[in-house]
């Protein structure tokens, strides 16, 4: 899942100053499970605000709601006639869904109420951790489902590095070195051997380093022009 966390209330103050009529909207998938940008957080969003304004004697009208996904034309298609009644939207989606919103109504003005984070899973109530960076080329068979891209600080495909410690990585004694746990998993499941096999240099190209990324699925294509 996609990990956010609200921006500070000042900084979303100060964005929303020259605004009277604001919207504020929810996503209703990753940012609604990381407590970041769901109904809940709109709403008590909404309330911060108008409290805030009339502490500081200025008009606001601001409501709060939430759809589906902001990262999908369909859902944004059902409340867009309401989207457009407002001066602003603040969306509390991930960076995509403040973007699908730009590139579906053009005309609306759409500022972010969210810092989108990384790609992980929950460790424990309130605490999320980060498990993939999205790379494009896939390696987890290799290091049997531990990514040594995200989880090695220097990303290294044949590792270790040989900073790490009593299995920590050498930038942080609390983060574990993964290619020390790549080693106790491989040798755990009588694959250890497989490490001695020198992996090539990753094509970089795939990720982010290559541009801005289009997949396209041509079966998928297919299937919804039939």
């Amino acid at each position: 899942m996609i990990i956010a966390e609200r921006k500070p209330l000042q900084q979303i103050f100060e964005m929303l100053k020259s605004y009277r009529r604001i919207g504020i909207l929810g996503c209703g998938t990753c940012v609604t499970v990381c407590m970041a940008g769901g109904q809940k957080e709109a709403e008590e969003l909404a309330a911060a605000l108008t409290i805030h304004r009339r502490r500081e004697k200025e008009p606001v009208e601001v409501e709060a709601f939430t759809i589906e996904r902001q990262c999908e034309y369909e859902y944004i298609e059902q409340v867009k006639d309401r989207l457009a009644g407002y001066e602003v939207i603040l969306s509390l989606g991930c960076g995509v869904g403040v973007q699908t919103l730009v590139e579906r109504m053009p005309e609306l003005r759409v500022l972010p109420g969210v810092n989108t984070q990384s790609m992980g899973y929950p460790l424990e109530q309130g605490v999320w951790v980060e498990r993939c960076l999205g790379c494009g080329d896939c390696v987890l068979h290799v290091t049997l489902g531990i990514c040594p891209i995200t989880r090695c600080a220097k990303s290294i495909l044949n590792g270790p590095c040989g900073g790490s410690s009593g299995g920590k990585c050498e930038i942080d004694p609390e983060v574990d070195c993964a290619w020390h746990l790549i080693h106790e998993r491989m040798e755990k499941m009588g694959r250890l051997s497989e490490l001695q096999a020198i992996q090539p240099p990753k094509d970089w190209s795939v990720s982010h380093h290559g541009g801005p990324r289009t997949v396209v699925r041509e079966e998928v294509k297919l299937d919804r022009g039939q």
